[in-house]
Order: C-alpha cells, then sequence, then structure tokens
C-alpha cells in the first residue's frame, strides 16, 4: 500500500493534507479513537469539516482512491 499512497500524496498533495497514524504511538490514540480506527491499513477520506466521507479497511485500489479524492475536489 506504501506504494500506491505516496504516489498518491505526490500527486494529490497540494490540494489534500495525508496524515499517518502510527498505530502503536500513544500519541495518535484520540485520532484513532474519533474517526473508529480498527484494523491495519485502515484509511479514511476527511472533509474540509473533519466529517469522515470515505472509509477502506485493508487492501485498496489506486482507484478507488482516485475516484474518492476527485468526487471530494469537485464538490
Amino acid at each position: 500500500m506504501k506504494p500506491i499512497v505516496h504516489g498518491l500524496e505526490n500527486e494529490y498533495g497540494e490540494r489534500i493534507e495525508f496524515v499517518y497514524l502510527n498505530i502503536d504511538d500513544p500519541e495518535t490514540t484520540a485520532a484513532k479513537e474519533k474517526y473508529g480506527y480498527r484494523v491495519q491499513p485502515h484509511f479514511f477520506l476527511v472533509d474540509g469539516n473533519g466529517e469522515v466521507v470515505e472509509e477502506w479497511l485493508g487492501q485498496v485500489s489506486r482507484d478507488a482512491f482516485v475516484t474518492a479524492f476527485e468526487t471530494v475536489l469537485a464538490e
């Protein structure tokens, strides 16, 4: 997943903020609880108001991310 996510960050990083939560880092506990982080990998697309608009568990295709990103950016 790392090459896909980092590639998307290079492509969309000026329009979408990418935040990484370390499952073992206690400093990320509040964010993990807020969004309901359950497994690794677990991805969330959050809008400007902090609301989750899309969520993925496990392996995700690049196309799934791109479709969701483009939909949110078009709004």
